[in-house]
């Protein structure tokens, strides 16, 4: 059985899981892109980093012995609400933790008044996108700040 708990940003098991999806993130693009012009790189960078005065919440995924098994941030980008840093340990894919994530984060949307909430992800994550296209999100065209650096992101958004 998998829990939801809403957390601060800085939450050590939140820290620890986003470093686990860097890992992971790493793994898939490795040096995808290690010949380009390294402005690019470090826009890019930019563009994927997280400021935490901009984050509304993070929620973990709880599984039935405690352990946080899954994450998600929500924050504001400009006027919209946008979903970042998605991860479920790959020990409890499959138990309905990202859907109950998913799930949390619609709820925490309403509570912020937003109408839709917005994501991205890469295209080297046919699994993420096979999850978002599943629990009802929409592909729309990338959006910024992904734009100028991953035009090969998928966009996704849900009317809430």
């Amino acid at each position: 059985m998998i829990t939801i708990e809403r957390v601060l940003w800085d939450d050590p098991r939140a820290v620890t899981l986003r470093a686990r999806m860097d890992e992971e993130m790493h793994e898939r693009y490795g040096s995808a892109n290690a010949d380009e012009d390294p402005a690019v790189t470090a826009e890019r960078d930019r563009a994927l980093s997280v400021d935490p005065s901009s984050v509304i919440c993070s929620v973990l995924a709880i599984d039935e012995s405690g352990e946080a098994v899954g994450h998600i941030a929500i924050r504001r980008l400009r006027d919209e609400v946008e979903l970042k840093r998605l991860i479920v340990l790959s020990s409890a894919r499959g138990k309905g933790a990202a859907t109950k994530l998913l799930d949390e984060c619609e709820q925490i949307g309403r509570e912020q008044g937003a109408e839709r909430l917005i994501l991205q992800t890469g295209d080297r994550q046919p699994d993420a996108v096979a999850l978002y296209e599943k629990t009802g999100w929409r592909a729309i065209p990338v959006y910024e700040p992904y734009l100028a650096t991953m035009p090969w992101s998928f966009c996704f958004d849900k009317a809430l």
